[in-house]
């Protein structure tokens, strides 16, 4: 097949990847990104076939049913609630995949070519250890978010130390590399080091970090075929692998600034548990007001505006649909009613986003964080389904707070608050939040979907 036609090809698709990436910036556009993204991807697949056979075409029409089946069943099977546990092993898997086409395209390099630095060596070695560190790290965050381990920070003495070692150790063995004749060790010593390495990265992060770890570790699966693309000579390969990465690492600088903080202060650990039992009792005791579903709907029944902020319980408990029904009634009724969406709430970057437009809520409705904060004053009630930190005015108040300075929503400013939460228990960062003890808060205890279908009941029944 002429080189031309299939460059060609590499650039169609390409340019298809960029538009799907501007596609994505918006909801509204959102689905035909995704088109045009998964057909850009189905023209560099057909490409690269007619360039380089390899394989045999049945070799390849059976992996593709194998992986066809595999990701069909994942499609039915997972719950929205463990979305960010898949996008986690997905980086992974990406992550080990590059280390694995890395290895062999080395080897097959190696029994041909003089020993000696190249583009070649060098981009197989990166591939190799950002590979590894991302196979390994995304593990741990899947096993964080399906809590197979604890969510909280898990640290050592001398853990800055130990990691700073195997960096180094990664740098000397892949220079090693380089310039060794003989491959074979030296680069599954790299990639071993680098394992330890991904894994001792990410155990340090909290649960409350984990939208930017997926983040980062995304970019970091670009990075990797980015440079499995240089070993294969690859340039669709490269295109793609490099927007993954600048588009994730530009998510992570997103998502720390949501949170006010550094990324290596996340990649440390840096967010620690406040002492729970003792400050929790000294703010809410005699403080918190529990309300019924009958009281809340007399508030939205005199309401001109209303407020919902998602979060985590909402996913839990798959209250995306009857939050969308809550929010259409009201304003059948004539009640303003937006989203307010923090940029961390959940456990992936937009994860509110991707349950309330599964729930078919318009995306008019969605505003960002400076969009919300700027009319809570004017809000007859806001209604927080499920979120915690993100919502705690501690972050304003308190500069000894784990979360100081972090941006949240001024939900307190509305007039009435209303919480919809389980228990009094803390989100991902492990402090109270003086939100549920305020004179203006009613909280609701219960499962988010029951006590959202009980306040609609009571509205219909007037």
């Amino acid at each position: 097949m002429s080189s031309v036609f299939i460059n060609l090809g590499y650039l169609g698709a390409s340019a298809l990847f960029v538009a799907g990436l501007k596609g994505l910036a918006h909801p509204r556009s959102a689905p035909r990104g995704n088109l045009m993204g998964a057909t850009g991807m189905l023209i560099a697949v057909a490409m690269t076939l007619l360039d380089r056979r390899i394989v045999s075409f049945q070799a390849i029409a059976v992996t593709l049913a194998v992986g066809a089946a595999i990701g069909a069943t994942l499609a039915v099977k997972i719950r929205m609630t463990a979305m960010p546990q898949l996008v986690a092993l997905l980086n992974g898997l990406g992550g080990g995949a590059s280390v694995f086409v890395a290895g062999v395209g080395l080897l097959e390099f190696r029994d041909t070519a003089v020993p000696g630095l190249s583009h070649f060596t060098v981009a197989a070695v990166a591939s190799g250890v950002i590979g590894a560190v991302t196979f390994w790290g995304s593990l741990v965050a899947f096993a964080k978010l399906q809590e197979l381990i604890t969510d909280g920070s898990i640290r050592f003495p001398g853990q800055q130390l130990v990691n700073l070692i195997l960096a180094a150790a990664a740098g000397g063995l892949a220079l090693w590399l380089v310039l060794t004749p003989e491959p074979h060790t030296a680069y599954w010593l790299v990639v071993a080091v680098s394992s330890m390495l991904g894994l001792l990265l990410v155990l340090p992060v909290g649960g409350a970090d984990m939208p930017v770890v997926i983040a980062l570790l995304n970019s970091c699966s670009g990075l990797a075929a980015a440079a499995t693309g240089f070993v294969l000579d690859n340039n669709v390969l490269i295109i793609a692998g490099s927007l993954v990465g600048a588009s994730g690492f530009i998510l992570t600088q997103i998502m720390c600034r949501a949170m006010n903080r550094s990324l290596v202060d996340v990649m440390a650990g840096g967010t620690t548990a406040a002492p729970r039992d003792n400050r929790a009792e000294d703010i809410y005791k005699g403080r918190v007001k529990a309300g019924s579903p009958e009281e809340v709907a007399l508030l939205f029944d005199a309401a001109r505006r209303v407020v919902i902020v998602p979060g985590f319980g909402m996913a839990v408990s798959q209250a995306q649909h009857v939050v969308a029904q809550l929010a259409a009634l009201l304003r059948s009724r004539g009640v303003e009613v937006e989203f307010a969406v923090h940029p961390v709430a959940g456990r992936m970057p937009g994860h509110m986003n991707v349950l309330l437009a599964e729930a078919n809520v318009p995306y008019d409705l969605l505003k960002d964080l400076d969009e919300s904060n700027s009319s809570f004053d004017r809000t007859d009630v806001a209604l927080v389904i499920g979120a915690n930190d993100v919502v705690n005015p501690a972050a304003r108040t308190d500069p000894a707070s784990p979360i100081a300075g972090m941006p949240i929503l001024d939900v307190d400013k509305s007039a009435t608050v209303v919480v919809v939460k389980r228990s009094l228990s803390p989100g991902f960062a492990g402090i109270p939040n003086p939100l549920f003890a305020d004179g203006k808060t009613i909280m609701l205890f219960g499962d988010g979907r029951e006590m959202v279908q009980a306040i609609m009941k009571a509205l219909k029944e007037g």
